[in-house]
């Protein structure tokens, strides 16, 4: 979308800064990305930014308003986690970027989640592009990086010694997000530990290192709640519907309230009209809809093209969205001449002494097929995976 940026990376690209940039990710990390790493930024315009700002900002207002108990509903009674906070610590929210009947590019809002993404990451990714093509450096993000630290060690580690302060999940060696992990652990010396590591005693819980206990005081929650049904055999130090004496970075039941469960109730021109699927009107066609479970990760269960047949088979209706169709537009030029289309995640925090949440960081996702998924992409496939937003002039 800015030609003067697209065509002075595809100049100055060439295999080996790509093999760069993913051997320093993997000398930062310590780990290699389990993930695959695109070899292009996205360039988006000051103009399609504000066009995502302002559609976030409006999301951001409409679900302040709703009441406590509308949100609460999203919470499967068998996932309720007790001491429930007033606002979640996270907040991210997924856009496509489409083009209008007008002919206008702009973003098409497809997911919201209140559970954090790759923060430390992404951060990292777009210092590691600004290395390789040190070009990108007038263009990127102008949060400074102490900056960035200060608001993640706030929200995540607080008043606590990092040693009382975890990032929990499940397996996190066996994760795909595990150069996150190393990656939050460097930046704020807290320790990543899986579920089946955790020792409780009376309310109080505690993991161990280096042959000591420590207390857990804060935990930043990286486990999807409702998966941990689906791993078989696994023994955790303690359930999430105990009550405990923890404080919850983000509370797990915002997993469930900020989600495709809130897409049917807003209202906005970069806002795809949904319904949930027992609520479906005799009068739109099914053709023109995508079938969401409201509770899914990495896309999984979503369905491009449901049949009366399909949508009739399912039992829990109520569980489940249709969302209006948007088409995204293959805008980013690789160096063969095809395009990748693309979405943008933007990547909020949210203090518990402020109103709003604050924007730090961008991650974007590129592809050639038909889902925003590596996996459905050809194998010899370029400009895909994961990527980071720059925004400039034209």
């Amino acid at each position: 979308m800015i030609p003067k940026y697209r065509k002075q990376f595809n100049q100055e690209f060439s295999q080996e800064k790509y093999e760069k940039l993913k051997d320093r990710l993997a000398q930062k990390g310590g780990i290699e990305p389990a993930f695959r790493i695109s070899e292009s930024p996205l360039f988006l315009t000051h103009e399609f930014k504000n066009k995502l700002l302002d559609a976030s900002n409006s999301i951001i207002d409409q679900i302040k308003e709703l009441p406590t108990e509308t949100l609460y509903k999203a919470v499967p009674e068998n996932c309720r986690v007790p001491n429930d906070t007033l606002q979640p610590h996270f907040f991210t929210i997924d856009f496509g970027i489409c083009r209008s009947e007008n002919g206008a590019i702009e973003p098409q809002l497809i997911e919201l989640q209140a559970f954090p993404s790759l923060y430390a990451f992404q951060k990292t990714f777009e210092e590691t592009f600004c290395e390789v093509y040190p070009f990108l450096s007038e263009i990127r993000n102008k949060m400074p990086d102490d900056e960035f630290k200060n608001h993640l060690k706030k929200l995540i580690v607080g008043d606590e010694n990092p040693e009382n302060v975890i990032l929990l999940e499940i397996f996190p060696e066996k994760q795909k997000t595990a150069i996150d992990f190393a990656l939050t652990e460097k930046l704020l010396g807290i320790k990543t530990v899986c579920l089946t590591k955790v020792k409780k005693e009376g309310r109080k819980l505690f993991y161990e290192n280096d042959g000591q206990l420590f207390e857990i005081k804060r935990i930043y929650n990286r486990v999807i709640f409702d998966e941990l049904d689906r791993i078989p055999d696994v023994k955790a130090g303690f359930d999430f519907r105990e009550d405990i004496d923890v404080k919850w970075i983000t509370h797990p039941n915002w997993f469930f309230k900020i989600s495709k469960f809130l897409l049917p109730m807003l209202k906005h021109d970069f806002v795809p009209k949904s319904y949930f699927l027992n609520e479906f009107p005799e009068h739109e066609n099914l053709e023109n809809f995508v079938l969401k479970p409201l509770f899914s990760f990495a896309g999984s269960g979503v369905n491009l093209n449901p049949t009366k047949e399909i949508t009739e088979t399912i039992i829990d209706k109520e569980n489940y969205i249709l969302q209006r169709k948007v088409t995204y537009e293959p805008i980013f030029e690789d160096i063969n001449g095809e395009f990748s289309k693309a979405e943008i995640r933007l990547l909020y925090v949210w203090h518990e002494d402020q109103e709003r949440p604050i924007l730090l960081e961008n991650l974007g996702r590129m592809t050639k097929a038909a889902m925003v998924n590596v996996d459905f992409n050809k194998k010899d496939a370029i400009w895909i995976g994961s990527s980071n937003a720059f925004f400039g002039e034209e």
